[in-house]
């Protein structure tokens, strides 16, 4: 959380701290790219997870946020990889960071054009120097609508794809179920929203809906390949791309670190950073609210969250320019974990006990054994919480947003693969973040930024719709796509975890397949 000094500064101490937040936020840009403050702790405090060797000639996938070659292991409940482990559990990159910029290219057709051609040569040095992640580096480009809305106004000439004169936003994929519902054309990439349960930390202000031009994730297990890839796409040398984007702000984070029996890094870094409720991080857990976030059957396969592979949901199948495409929404949140933890003392959003956390991460009436940080429980439906709610007056966070998470029915894909009823429908790439809101921002003021550490989550999923996104995430606060909302208040400590978390950013992106990642559709300006 925020910086939570009780006492009432005077206009000069206030003064101050906006100077010094402006100098660690805005004025470092060149230090920001170049350092990862106690991220730099990671590889020497954890050992980079045993993977499958990349093969020279493994395939490239067309999907840029594929991870070809994740680690599977066999979770015995304690967070800890077992022999007599039975439930799956994907090891993510350990090191995710994000970096969010506007672009300072001239919005005419021959700067757009040279700037798609120097993205792409860049990112393509990177793609030979390193391996594909998670052992090597993931670099995944992504569009905000701002994007699209100033520089793509209209096509300029005719291809397969559009004709000539089509204008934004026509060319983007088109939501076919939402369109239908509604009766009129919904595009698959919207601008973000807020929720029931968003709420910002006292004093920070409403939540900040953001209008970058680009974003762009960086995933590996070495904190080394992060920073060369961040030098590459974002320093000012001639082979660098960095004189193309305005950076706005550096998201670094992590995960993971305590399967194989050692302290995970959530519990190590919160310790470091003297975190409120840090001593309660059991020891394996991941993630700082202490439970598995990345359990197999929780995920759906990278074709899954496509844009074209679930037939009618979009109109990128079979030929769509954005086809191997999806949707990523991004926000930050941070996270209390002194309530989480009840060591905040005996207030309404404490949750004091383990079976209190379970009650809230899942749902009512679950019994797990202390300590447990890996659990599958059974998927639920929309019956299934309205039960919870009217027999416990509460219902859990997973639990609440599976009936609109999973596929309703068995389906098969356009690609001709079967996928039986509850298969998940969207992939999380989120990740433990200490920035108190980001390592850096362009706009110390507007973000609230604060050179203090704060318990955080660089929330991220990809989803083949925006609408998709936001059905989940409804469901979070108990509101169904039928019309049905549960009789608990959606801030309430009943509602899952939503006393807990406090939403400060939001935005929505589209991430083109990997052939059209640099500069979409520059290449049909006229």
């Amino acid at each position: 959380m925020p910086d939570n000094d009780e006492r009432n500064p005077s206009d000069a101490e206030r003064h101050g701290a906006s100077s010094r937040r402006r100098f660690l936020a805005g004025a470092t840009l060149g230090a920001a790219l170049a350092s990862a403050g106690i991220y730099e702790l990671i590889d020497k405090i954890s050992p980079p997870p045993k993977r499958p060797a990349p093969t020279a000639d493994q395939p490239v996938r067309p999907e840029q946020y594929a991870i070809p070659k994740s680690r599977l292991i066999m979770d015995d409940g304690s967070g800890v990889a077992s022999d007599t482990g039975t439930i799956p559990v994907l090891i993510p990159p350990m090191h995710n960071h994000v970096i969010t910029a506007t672009l300072k290219v001239p919005a005419n057709t021959k700067s757009l054009q040279e700037a798609q051609h120097h993205l792409e040569s860049v990112i393509r040095g990177l793609e030979k120097k390193f391996p594909p992640p998670p052992s090597g580096l993931g670099v995944v480009v992504s569009w905000g609508l701002p994007y699209f809305r100033h520089y793509i106004p209209r096509i300029g000439r005719n291809s397969s794809f559009f004709k000539a004169g089509t204008r934004y936003p026509e060319y983007l994929p088109v939501d076919l179920i939402t369109s239908k519902q509604r009766g009129h054309t919904v595009y698959a990439i919207q601008d973000s929203r807020t929720f029931p349960s968003d709420q910002p930390p006292p004093g920070f202000g409403a939540v900040r809906l953001e209008q970058n031009d680009v974003s762009v994730l960086l995933r590996s297990d070495s904190l080394d390949n992060i920073m060369a890839g961040t030098n590459a796409l974002f320093g000012t040398e001639s082979n660098q791309a960095g004189s193309l984007f305005k950076v706005t702000s550096i998201r670094r984070g992590f995960t993971g670190g305590g399967y194989t029996g050692q302290q995970s890094l959530a519990s190590k870094l919160a310790l470091a950073a003297k975190i409120p409720g840090a001593k309660s991080i059991p020891i394996h857990s991941p993630v700082f609210l202490g439970f598995t976030t990345t359990i197999k059957t929780a995920e759906s396969a990278t074709p899954v969250s496509n844009l074209e592979t679930l037939p009618g949901w979009t109109d990128q199948w079979p030929n769509g320019y954005f086809r191997y495409g999806t949707v990523m929404p991004l926000s930050h949140l941070f996270q209390d974990l002194a309530a989480w933890y009840g060591s905040g003392g005996r207030g309404p959003h404490d949750f004091p006990t383990y079976a209190d956390r379970v009650r809230a991460m899942y749902r009512p009436g679950l019994s797990f054994a202390a300590g447990t940080v890996t659990a599958s429980p059974p998927v639920e439906t929309e019956a299934d919480v309205d039960h919870d709610v009217q027999k416990y007056r509460a219902y859990g966070h997973n639990g609440s947003m599976q009936p609109t998470n999973r596929l309703q029915k068995e389906t098969t894909s356009n690609y001709g693969h079967r996928y039986p009823a509850s298969t998940p429908v969207s992939n999380r790439g989120d990740f433990a973040t200490l920035d108190n809101p980001f390592y850096y921002t362009s706009d110390p003021t507007g973000d609230h930024h604060s050179s203090r550490k704060a318990a955080g989550l660089h929330f991220l999923i990809f989803v083949p719709t925006t609408e998709t996104f936001n059905r989940v995430r409804l469901a979070m606060d108990g509101h169904y796509p039928d019309g049905k909302t549960v009789s608990v208040s959606p801030r309430s400590p009943d509602a899952g975890l939503n006393s807990v978390v406090y939403t400060t950013h939001r935005q929505n992106y589209l991430i083109p397949p990997r052939v059209h990642r640099s500069f979409p559709l520059a290449e049909f300006l006229a």
